[in-house]
């Protein structure tokens, strides 16, 4: 499979060629969606939290005496029945959401989501991302100029260029720049498009074409 290579300014430079079993392997849905699935789970992050009976403030007394009042027998306001006791059952921190899922799955599920974006006309190749002026405009510029009717880009980078292109880009919305090598299903999913430097594409298919 051949996808055309595109300078700064926006105008084709010519045809790179990518590696078939990178960019060229059969996708199978249900294998993206458990990858997907494992690695939101594993940035999920338990903050919701609630106080059981024995963690809530208050209660030390019973609030009144066990007979002759006509009311029910109550020992602590701290009681899940109560309006502002402890809460029964209810989210707590400690909670683990992490998945595992092994490195050959994760590798597979990336290959197909580079697959289905360069068959789907959604990867555009740069030949570097070296712009002499590290201004945001200049990366909006470039954007703006190559032939992509998208709302959302992945901008993968490769060698040095991370630091500065993550520069440039941070301020740009609908924009996430992250190192070609560490593009993740995730990444691949959220962004319709991917924008990616020559390097990063060498770098990508020498990792992800290794045998498993």
């Amino acid at each position: 499979m051949k996808i055309k290579v595109y300078n700064l300014a926006g105008n084709e430079t010519g045809e790179i060629s990518l590696n078939e079993k990178v960019f060229g392997v059969k996708i199978k849905p249900e294998v993206v969606h458990e990858v997907y699935v494992a690695q939101m789970s594993n940035a999920r992050e338990p903050w919701a939290h609630t106080k059981t009976k024995g963690e809530v403030r208050g209660g030390g007394k019973k609030p009144w005496k066990q007979k002759g009042t006509g009311r029910a027998r109550h020992g602590s306001i701290r009681s899940p029945i109560w309006t502002g006791g402890g809460i029964t059952f209810g989210p707590l921190s400690e909670r683990n959401y992490k998945s595992k899922i092994n490195k050959k799955t994760r590798q597979v599920a990336t290959r197909m989501c580079l697959t289905d974006k360069a068959t789907g006309g959604a990867l555009f190749a740069i030949e570097d991302f070296n712009f002499g002026d590290l201004k945001t405009k200049n990366f909006a510029g470039l954007v703006k100029k190559l032939p992509a009717g998208f709302k959302s880009f992945l901008v993968l980078t490769g060698g040095d260029e991370n630091k500065n292109v993550y520069r440039i880009t941070r301020n740009l919305k609908k924009i996430e720049t992250a190192k070609a090598v560490d593009a993740s299903v995730v990444d691949l999913l959220n962004n319709q498009a991917v924008i990616i430097s020559k390097i990063g594409i060498e770098e990508v298919e020498k990792v992800l074409s290794k045998k498993d």
